[in-house]
C-alpha cells in the first residue's frame, strides 16, 4: 500500500509565491489559501469594459493603468483584484524601466466584480486590507442588484446605484462614469 503525506500548507507568503500558479487564481490570505471563483460572463464583461475604459483614459497622458488579475502582495498577504489601478508614478518597474512582474505592493484603487457564489464579506475584507495598506479608492461592484460599494480610506463605504457617477481616482477626474452605464454593459440589446 502506498502512502502520501499530506500537502503542508504554504507558512510564509515567499512558500506561497513558489507554489504553481492555479487558475482561477488563488490569493494567499492570514496563512490561507483561498481560490477566487472562475469568472462567468457578467464578470468578464466588466472586467474588460472597466479595465479598458479606464485605459483608454490614463494610458494616453500617462496618469495610470489599469491591470486585470493582477497579483498584488501586500503585508504577507498576496491578493489579485479583479482591477488594479496604479498611478502613473506608482507603476511598479524595473531597474530597467519595463513594468515589474512581482508587485510588492498596494493598488491606487482597486475594483472586486461579485460573482453569484463570491461571500461579499470575504471581498471586503480584502478591501479593507488594501486600504489599510494604502490603496485611496475601492469599488465592490454587484451585477446582480447592480449597485457599487464604494470604499475610501477612514469613511463609511457609500452605495451608489443607477442615476449616480462613480468616484474615480483624482487624477483621472476626466473619467466620468454613471452606474447605469457601467451595468448598461451588460445589455446586447
Amino acid at each position: 500500500m502506498i502512502t502520501t503525506s499530506p500537502v503542508k500548507p504554504p507558512s510564509t507568503l515567499e512558500d506561497f509565491l513558489a507554489l504553481p500558479e492555479t487558475k482561477p487564481y488563488s490569493e494567499y490570505i492570514d496563512g490561507k489559501i483561498e481560490q477566487k471563483p472562475m469568472p462567468q460572463g457578467e464578470h468578464s464583461t466588466l472586467q474588460i469594459r472597466l479595465g479598458t475604459t479606464i485605459n483608454q483614459v490614463a494610458l494616453p497622458q500617462k496618469l495610470a493603468h489599469a491591470f486585470t488579475e493582477l497579483r498584488c502582495n501586500i503585508n504577507g498577504r498576496s491578493y489579485v483584484p479583479d482591477i488594479s489601478v496604479f498611478t502613473w508614478e506608482r507603476i511598479p518597474k524595473t531597474a530597467t524601466g519595463r513594468i515589474a512582474n512581482r508587485i510588492d505592493t498596494y493598488p491606487d484603487w482597486m475594483i472586486e466584480i461579485l460573482s453569484p457564489e463570491q461571500s461579499a464579506n470575504k471581498v471586503i475584507k480584502k478591501i479593507m486590507a488594501c486600504l489599510e495598506a494604502g490603496t485611496q479608492l475601492a469599488w465592490l461592484v454587484d451585477p446582480e442588484d447592480e449597485s457599487v460599494l464604494v470604499f475610501k480610506p477612514q469613511q463609511f463605504p457609500e452605495m451608489k446605484s443607477e442615476g449616480d457617477r462613480l468616484p474615480v481616482l483624482e487624477s483621472l477626474s476626466m473619467l466620468e462614469l454613471p452606474v447605469g452605464e457601467l451595468f448598461s454593459w451588460l445589455s446586447l440589446s
